[in-house]
């Protein structure tokens, strides 16, 4: 019943440290935003990313979440959670790190920005050094277009 940790827990370990972040969002509306704040990072049990982060949004006042990963051997994919104090659904996360090793793209399905019903997500981990780490959002329209509407930028503390 115990798992071990595999490479792809390995892969998932880099990120385990604290760190400050910059978020650049583009809103619905069209408005530009930016916040800042704190993450944390550490390994449960060598298997699962827990995530905690917290930050001040322009207009909206603070916020926190918390983001689980870890992979399942089983689907072969890295498998998580998200879930946020300025929202009341929760983002299940599917995903499979690209050919370059630096990427983990992770799936999802959820509310639109807007209000008016549901579309696909995907949130990026992207590697750039030891020290920095991006985090990039995009949903899709009706049409299959993707639109990126948040880059984040962690540097370790």
């Amino acid at each position: 019943m115990f798992a071990k940790p595999q490479k792809e827990h390995e892969w998932l370990a880099q990120l385990v440290g604290e760190w400050t972040f910059v978020h650049e969002c583009e809103e619905p509306d069209g408005k530009k935003s930016t916040s800042s704040g704190t993450i944390s990072c550490r390994m449960l049990g060598g298997l699962w990313l827990i995530v905690e982060s917290s930050g001040e949004a322009p207009d909206h006042g603070p916020w926190s979440s918390i983001m689980t990963l870890g992979f399942d051997p089983a689907q072969n994919q890295f498998v998580g959670t998200f879930i946020g104090s300025m929202m009341a659904n929760i983002w299940p996360y599917h995903g499979v790190l690209d050919e370059s090793g630096k990427r983990l793209p992770l799936n999802s399905h959820g509310p639109k920005c807007e209000g008016s019903g549901t579309c696909n997500y995907r949130d990026t981990i992207e590697l750039v050094d030891n020290d920095r780490w991006l985090f990039l959002s995009e949903l899709q329209d009706d049409e299959g277009n993707w639109t990126q509407f948040m880059t984040a930028t962690q540097t370790r503390s």
